[in-house]
């Protein structure tokens, strides 16, 4: 069956607008000549955005009564959803803050009732969200409120290299009392689970890192493996789990180390992430695992500093498009 993949492209002033354009328009293959796109926005800011950049773009109403289709060339399917007010590349406005969410929350409703078989979203601004009145982390918790899931896992992945969070967005004073076995034994649980259901690997193999420099050094450099990160694994490992660790963060991210891994865990979001962007740069999308529905996203922000200037770079996204269609053709088998 064709996969149906919704896109939110984002805020509106920032250069999710210049990606949905040149996803429709740019060069085949691409991820739109296999899956039905289909874009939660307004049509007039991508008709304002095509003009822009010169190209000719075909808007095709959305019916989720019909069969899924492929997307043609030089076309998105559309299900719209209106500004508030008229926005202008790079400056935001609080008061299309709805308008993001809405979006948001249609793509999630929609993969909920099974209309759409994934979401990939673009960047939202969080901040000008939030100044519209509207509490807001992000993404990842809008979906698991959404959802009604308490836990979810963030995974970013370049390539080869899946690297996952035990911990996302936190002050590095405040992680080591963020970490518990609990927590470590939920994040590995729905990892496995994800690994093994979604990406259909048989026996998954999870290095997990250490907290501390060389792993706590026997607790001479922090005792937060010994009494919190070993004892997690050793109770999982019971259960049937494949984990290697805990090791130090700069034995684990080597090449001999990571081809014995199909994902890593990383304790916090600067022990990772800086590798896995490294290694694949302009192409790494981030994955919420945990979801009752697949979702991936572009690994970066709004540009806000590069809006409407026509040099966004489509690597992402269309990493993201590319994982999210290879998700729903592995749950179809």
């Amino acid at each position: 069956m064709t996969p149906r993949i919704a896109f939110t492209p984002g805020e509106p002033a920032g250069i999710g607008p210049e990606l949905a354009v040149k996803l429709a328009c740019s060069d085949r293959p691409n991820p739109i000549s296999l899956a039905q796109i289909v874009a939660i926005a307004d049509p007039d800011l991508l008709r304002q955005e095509a003009t822009r950049q010169g190209k000719s773009l075909r808007l095709i109403p959305f019916d989720a009564n019909k069969p899924a289709e492929v997307t043609p060339a030089n076309s998105l399917h559309i299900q719209a959803v209106a500004l508030a007010q008229a926005t202008q590349p790079g400056r935001l406005n609080p008061a299309n803050g709805a308008y993001v969410l809405e979006a948001l929350r249609i793509a999630a409703e929609g993969c909920k009732d099974r209309t759409f078989d994934a979401v990939v979203t673009g960047p939202v601004h969080k901040g000008v969200i939030n100044d519209a009145g509207v509490p807001f982390s992000g993404h990842t918790e809008f979906f698991a409120e959404n959802a009604g899931v308490k836990k979810v896992v963030m995974m970013l992945a370049a390539d080869d290299l899946r690297v996952a969070l035990a911990t996302t967005h936190l002050p590095l004073k405040d992680v080591s009392a963020a970490i518990s076995g609990e927590s470590l034994q939920q994040v590995l649980t729905i990892l496995h689970r994800s690994l093994r259901d979604q990406f259909r690997i048989e026996s998954p193999r999870i290095g997990v890192c250490g907290l501390n420099p060389h792993a706590g050094e026997g607790g001479h450099l922090g005792r937060e493996e010994i009494d919190t990160i070993e004892p997690a694994l050793d109770t999982l490992r019971a259960l049937g789990l494949n984990l290697i660790g805990p090791l130090p963060a700069d034995t684990l991210f080597t090449p001999p180390q990571l081809a014995r891994c199909d994902a890593v865990l990383a304790m916090y979001h600067d022990q990772g992430l800086p590798v896995l962007k490294f290694k694949g740069f302009g192409r790494a999308i981030n994955i919420t695992l945990g979801l009752p529905y697949i979702r991936t996203s572009v690994d970066h922000g709004t540009a806000l500093n590069i809006a409407g200037q026509g040099i966004a770079d489509t690597g992402s996204l269309l990493a993201a498009m590319h994982q999210a269609i290879e998700l729903v053709q592995l749950r179809q088998i």
